[in-house]
């Protein structure tokens, strides 16, 4: 019996060796995670087809939903693109340090724009060994001193207004001093960390060639995208290889715009690839969401069966395509119920690198929420405010709270709504004395922490312009 004992030593080695490797291979990865933020640019709430869009297929996009987690309450601070922006790079209300407008092209102005005392994410992952890269629309100052490379990132491609023309024949201005006006930024050529450079292609398909070499070029460290296309802001303009796309469409705003929701998808898709060839994919967190609701009536966005559009209070206003994909950490097919926010984006990256922010973050790692971890909700309450209108709202739990300000004779209007029941906001609630307390206290309590917007926004244009008459000469600064 020895003898048969002493033979079966060896085979049982071998059968203990390969269970225990087949059991470390499911190990999840203690290493830092790679982070990739892709952000559409008033994109509609149902021009996904991870959100129901029959019109525009977007399976790169859905790649992400599919073999991650889907937020069907996923928010973002603000309804407009630079106040949401801001607080999605630093994680952190965007009231909080004076934010709340849309910044205005002003590039003698170091106030106009992300305040220099906040962090932004790659400012903090880079403390951690991680390197970066912006691609696309900044949108958070234009002033030497407020761009990317001096916001803690490694490198840029894009551009600092907040649009721009998408055919590269179309980009005549090859330096700012010839930028006389707002949207005359828009006809920038693009810039190479600090120097402009003569883009060939479609700009979208030109930000994702980018990111795809940042890609290939740092396989080796840890790296920070922050991948912030444009599309499909206006102007409306796609190549034919999109338009054809949709040749079933008649011609018009909305054709447009879904071809360049394709083009937007398939980069995508090329960002996604070059994760798999390189083999991170498995270790890459990637968040695709909106930067605000789509801009229907204008631009021909969808938003569904929300209420409102972009610079909206209401749910189509900044209730946002969003979704996570980490194979790492979460499950495919995942559906995540309760309400998230683009401030978790920071405080989830941020986790997982072991790294520590010097301002203290309004966002949460919604990881252990998503996978089941951890109970009850990431947030208790989400609050939004737009200063110039005197209109904000407050969502605690299912209930949303708006209190609008009528422009023209100043009266106050309230509306409650259950949103679990009523999605579209159709039905003003009747509540109890108490509970309307009880929501204006949230609000009440949480504005106390917040200041006055620094700088004249887009709304303000002409003032700035005449309190500024020197805004567009770079030459005198």
């Amino acid at each position: 019996m020895k003898r048969y004992y002493l033979l079966l030593l060896p085979l049982l080695a071998f059968v203990f060796t390969a269970y225990n490797k087949i059991d470390e291979d499911k190990k999840p990865s203690t290493e830092k995670p790679n982070v990739i933020v892709i952000l559409a640019d008033d994109l509609g709430y149902n021009d996904v087809s991870f959100n129901g869009s029959q019109e525009i297929p977007t399976p790169n996009i859905d790649k992400i939903a599919n073999e991650g987690a889907k937020f069907t309450n996923g928010y973002v601070t603000y309804s407009v693109c630079g106040p949401s922006r801001a607080g999605l790079i630093t994680g952190r209300y965007q009231d909080r340090f004076g934010s709340g407008r849309n910044p205005l092209w002003a590039p003698n102005d170091i106030s106009q724009g992300l305040s220099i005392d906040e962090e932004t994410m790659a400012t903090v992952l880079g403390r951690e060994g991680y390197k970066s890269m912006a691609v696309g629309k900044w949108h958070l100052g234009a002033h030497e001193a407020l761009r990317p490379l001096n916001r803690g990132f490694d490198e840029f491609y894009g551009f600092l207004t907040g649009g721009h023309n998408y055919f590269p024949e179309l980009l005549t201005l090859t330096d700012i001093s010839q930028v006389k006006s707002q949207f005359a930024a828009y006809k920038t050529k693009l810039l190479k960390n600090d120097k402009r450079v003569e883009e060939t292609e479609y700009i979208t398909d030109g930000l994702t060639r980018e990111t795809v070499r940042f890609i290939k070029d740092n396989v080796d460290d840890p790296f920070f995208i922050y991948l912030a296309y444009n599309a499909p802001h206006s102007p409306l303009q796609a190549t034919k290889k999109y338009l054809d796309r949709f040749s079933h469409m008649e011609e018009g705003k909305r054709k447009t715009y879904c071809a360049m929701v394709s083009a937007l998808d398939d980069g995508v898709g090329r960002v996604l690839d070059a994760l798999e060839e390189k083999g991170i994919a498995d270790n890459t967190i990637v968040v695709f969401l909106s930067d605000n609701g789509g801009h229907e009536g204008k631009w021909g966005a969808d938003n569904g069966i929300l209420k409102g559009e972009k610079g909206s209070i209401y749910e189509g206003g900044f209730r946002v395509p969003f979704a996570m994909r980490w194979p790492n950490k979460i499950q495919a097919n995942t559906v995540y119920e309760k309400p998230v926010s683009s401030l978790d984006i920071m405080a989830t990256a941020v986790e997982y690198a072991g790294a520590s922010p010097k301002n203290k973050l309004d966002g949460v790692d919604i990881v252990p929420y998503i996978t089941g971890k951890k109970k009850g909700l990431p947030h208790e309450s989400l609050r939004w405010r737009m200063f110039d209108s005197k209109t904000y709202a407050v969502r605690k739990g299912d209930m949303k709270y708006i209190h609008k300000t009528n422009k023209k004779n100043g009266k106050v209007m309230t509306y409650y709504y259950n949103l679990a029941k009523d999605i579209s906001e159709t039905s003003n609630l009747k509540v109890s004395k108490s509970e309307k307390e009880d929501l204006q206290e949230e609000y009440n309590a949480w504005e106390k922490q917040m200041i006055d917007p620094t700088y004249l926004g887009l709304g303000q244009d002409k003032k700035y312009t005449s309190e500024h008459p020197d805004r567009f000469n770079t030459e005198v600064y």
